[in-house]
């Protein structure tokens, strides 16, 4: 959030705070879906889900280095940073291998009561400007001109819903992170209160800025 603070301060480098957006914006619905939900092995799920690949690549290391009968350099150091990943998680491979993974961001969307649209804007459509879409490109990095398309210049403007609706959810995911946290039901609901504060403001400069978009289109 701080590096898309500081791209965007002057407006524009939209195509990629789009892209950190979309990071922003899963890491927010994990932790929402840490905090909320009753499966008492989430967060061993969670740990272990980035470290099934690890596995696999040291396996695909460790095969090449038998295969070849020496070790290089590079992988050396590669199976020492896959072991130092693998022990700074209090697991063992075989407990990472054995672990049911995590469920795609749909589910924990839907398992955490959230809205389906949620998924739909943050997910779908935020996926756009991570996997180089037809819509992505359209929109970043072409203009027409003449009725033909071109690259345009460096200048594209980060969209100002994107102020709002990252803000929001991370706001979201503080307040489960609040509540899961904190015993102390006085502290706890004081934090909450000041998130909340906080999203009425947002939602307050937003609808300075933007209030004419929920206006009814006018009859043709």
């Amino acid at each position: 959030m701080l590096s898309n603070v500081a791209l965007s301060h002057n407006g524009l480098f939209g195509e990629t705070t789009a892209i950190v957006d979309r990071c922003i914006f899963e890491s927010a619905i994990k932790l929402i879906w840490l905090c909320e939900t009753d499966s008492i092995d989430r967060f061993d799920r969670y740990v272990a889900d980035g470290l099934k690949t690890e596995l696999k690549f040291q396996e695909t290391i460790a095969g090449n280095v038998n295969e070849r009968g020496r070790q290089v350099v590079i992988e050396a150091r590669m199976l020492a940073s896959i072991e130092n990943h693998i022990r700074s998680s209090g697991m063992a491979a075989e407990e990472i291998a054995a672990t049911q993974r995590l469920p795609d961001l749909a589910a924990m969307i839907n398992a955490v009561r959230r809205h389906r649209l949620l998924y739909m804007v943050g997910q779908k459509i935020g996926s756009h400007h991570v996997h180089g879409t037809w819509p992505s490109l359209r929109l970043h990095y072409l203009e027409e001109a003449d009725g033909v398309l071109r690259p345009r210049d460096h200048d594209c403007a980060t969209h100002v819903n994107q102020y709002v609706f990252i803000p929001l959810i991370t706001l979201d995911s503080l307040r489960s992170f609040v509540a899961f946290v904190f015993h102390n039901e006085e502290d706890r609901e004081e934090i909450i209160q000041l998130l909340g504060a906080i999203e009425e403001e947002i939602m307050v400069i937003n609808e300075e800025v933007v209030g004419r978009d929920f206006e009814n289109v006018a009859e043709v």
